[in-house]
């Protein structure tokens, strides 16, 4: 088994968690290396369910935060081992998140004594289908652990808070005809055609921009595939409009598509892939003490991550983390040296008792 020295720097540790490969679904390897490292620790009290851990302090505090990070990576892309080339680490899951997650073992491994009680939770299966998802399995079965005042995810954010997120709706709209031979097209009626109303709408909608806790959210309704057609000689009788909704966080999942099947009114109208927004939650104590902590600035989040599955639990969460968000899934992948410092400066000083 990979051994990892959770007192290292934090530049060494995201190297060494970089070349432990953890590609979802084989994240083994990994929990096992983090949770050698956490039991370790005498003030942490650790669970394991999967290949998802979860260490507690017990301090009595008045408040307790949750620290999280996911285990898993995108697919191997020529991009093992890490490399560091000046102040930049490489590899795969440099910024998503293996940096974020060396922060949250650094902080775990040398601050046994915090002002504020932690749970530290690093899971599997965040890059896949939902119903792997680490955190939604504990969420689902063992909620107690993940309660908590405050929640924050170490996704990237260029180590600057990026509060709530956005929902995302996913609908099919099919418009119907009726097939024909392409040379008596008029004994027909093209569905492709007909879809032109669909796109016409989506051409014409005004996003709404609504600002919560003083952030402005910017939804988005746009067609994201189109598809139809028989054969090279047939005309269509079927065609079928994927629309992707990025739906701020005053809406709820049903808001969005009551709002969504208005805009298609008349349309067949069918759901693919639906996930809720999360509000920002900045008045709460915890949330708002941090932000100041860590520099006084918040941004939205426009996209769309594990956020939403704490605002479900009650837990006002944030995502704060190093590495640019621009760079996940990229095969250039990278993480800033001075980020990864930053961040773990920034959360040691919020913690560390008066």
């Amino acid at each position: 088994m990979t051994s990892l020295d959770l007192h290292a720097d934090v530049v060494t540790l995201t190297e060494k968690l970089i070349d432990i490969e953890s590609v979802s679904g084989n994240e083994r390897a990994i929990a096992d290396a983090v949770e050698a490292g956490l039991r370790a620790l005498p003030h942490l009290t650790v669970s394991r369910f999967g290949n998802t851990l979860v260490a507690r302090t017990d301090q009595g505090r008045g408040e307790r935060v949750v620290v999280a990070g996911h285990l898993d990576t995108v697919p191997v892309n020529d991009n093992l081992p890490a490399r560091r080339d000046g102040g930049l680490v490489h590899g795969l899951g440099a910024c998503d998140m293996k940096g974020g997650v060396a922060v949250a073992l650094r902080i775990a491994a040398t601050m046994p004594e915090t002002n504020r009680d932690l749970t530290f939770l690093f899971y599997d299966c965040e890059e896949v289908e939902a119903e792997r998802n680490g955190l939604k399995l504990l969420g689902d079965s063992h909620s107690e652990l993940l309660q908590a005042d405050f929640a924050i995810l170490m996704e990237p954010s260029d180590a600057v808070v990026e509060a709530g997120c956005q929902g995302t709706l996913r609908v099919d709209v099919t418009t119907h005809g009726e097939r024909a031979h392409s040379a008596r097209s008029w004994r027909g009626v093209n569905a492709i055609h007909g879809a032109v109303e669909v796109l016409a709408r989506l051409n014409a909608y005004e996003p709404r921009r609504p600002v919560i806790d003083g952030l402005e959210y910017h939804e988005g309704l746009n067609a994201v595939f189109v598809t139809g057609g028989v054969a090279g000689n047939v005309v269509p009788d079927r065609c079928t409009v994927s629309v992707n909704f990025r739906f701020a966080p005053d809406r709820s999942e049903a808001e969005a598509l009551a709002h969504v099947r208005e805009v298609f009114d008349g349309f067949d109208l069918q759901v693919s892939d639906s996930a809720p927004a999360a509000m920002p939650g900045l008045s709460v104590p915890a949330a708002a003490a941090f932000v100041e902590a860590v520099g006084g600035v918040a941004n939205p989040k426009f996209g769309w991550t594990d956020v939403a599955r704490f605002s479900e639990l009650g837990v006002p969460a944030v995502n704060f983390g190093p590495g640019d968000p621009h760079l996940a899934h990229k095969q250039e992948e990278f993480v800033a040296v001075e980020q990864l410092h930053r961040v773990e400066e920034q959360l040691r000083a919020w913690l560390a008792p008066a």
